[in-house]
């Protein structure tokens, strides 16, 4: 057999087994690695570059080292996830940077990190001023966390006292001219009902290259014609508008009778509808 179908056949079967070793290893081992799963990936990608080029060499033995270099983290990050201890030692601890909104110069030290190296990190997080941090920590994986002070965090709905529906995340039901079911199933919606907003929208499904619906039924729509203009939502606007014309309605009929009763029924539920439109004006805006 001529050495460049070997080397390309050994290849092709070291890079099967790769793909399954890492679909084992999960997730983890592809995005913020710990200094042995980095380890562990480096030799990974050495054993089958080494087994690979070499066709004097046994195949088989190539594929036994590999699984012996993945039984290994996988057996110990199945034990960290039972000792933490473990875990620590094998996937290091964070390290605080700034606590109390004071910088700890021993921990930089320690890592290896200069005050310009720190700036760096609180720059990455949006955060320009290292006296507006209140907690700051270094992660295992190299990652960089920063807690603000309380007074230079955003305001949220729950610091205003505002109570919001939960929202569930939004859902590409169409997807290169393609309805996905079950995008529509997760957000409680049917092919009936995109059918019909596509029709509001004067649109076919041949010409959506993308749709999206969010959590309130509202459906976003780009077309494979970047011409042709869509407009955007407007059921929510559409409801507010219409719950306050209601609201005024109601005031100037119990501003117009002279029925002491229907006066007080009136304003009654002028109050109430006033408080409904409150509570949703925030999800509307």
């Amino acid at each position: 057999m001529p050495e460049w179908i070997l080397i390309s056949l050994r290849a092709l079967g070291f890079l099967i087994v790769l793909f399954f070793i890492t679909k084992w290893l999960g997730k983890k081992q592809i995005s913020q690695l710990n200094v042995f799963e980095y380890i562990s990936g480096i030799v990974l990608g050495g054993i089958a570059a080494i087994y690979t080029l070499d066709t004097t060499s046994n195949f088989f033995y190539g594929v036994l080292a590999m699984f012996i270099w993945f039984i290994v983290p996988f057996s110990v990050e199945f034990l960290s996830l039972k000792s933490k201890s473990l875990r620590d030692y094998t996937q290091g601890k964070a390290t605080v940077f700034i606590q109390d909104g004071k910088i700890m110069e021993d921990n930089l030290k320690k890592e290896g990190y200069s005050t310009d190296d720190l700036l760096e990190k609180l720059r990455d997080n949006n955060v320009f001023l290292a006296s507006d941090v209140e907690f700051a920590v270094l992660e295992p994986s190299g990652s960089f966390s920063v807690l603000p002070k309380t007074e230079n965090r955003p305001l949220t709905a729950k610091d205003l006292g505002i109570t919001l529906a939960p929202q569930k995340e939004p859902q590409t039901v169409i997807m290169d001219g393609r309805v996905l079911l079950e995008a529509l199933a997760n957000l409680n919606l049917s092919k009936n009902w995109l059918e019909t907003e596509l029709e509001k929208l004067n649109v076919s499904l041949e010409n959506v290259f993308l749709a999206q619906a969010d959590t309130n039924a509202q459906l976003t729509v780009d077309l494979y014609d970047d011409k042709i203009a869509v407009p955007s939502p407007v059921e929510l606007p559409l409801l507010l508008a219409t719950m306050k014309k209601s609201q005024a309605d109601l005031e100037l009929f119990a501003l117009a009778t002279e029925n002491e009763d229907a006066k007080q029924m009136y304003e009654k539920n002028s109050k109430k509808l006033q408080t409904a439109i409150d509570l949703v004006s925030p999800l509307v805006n």
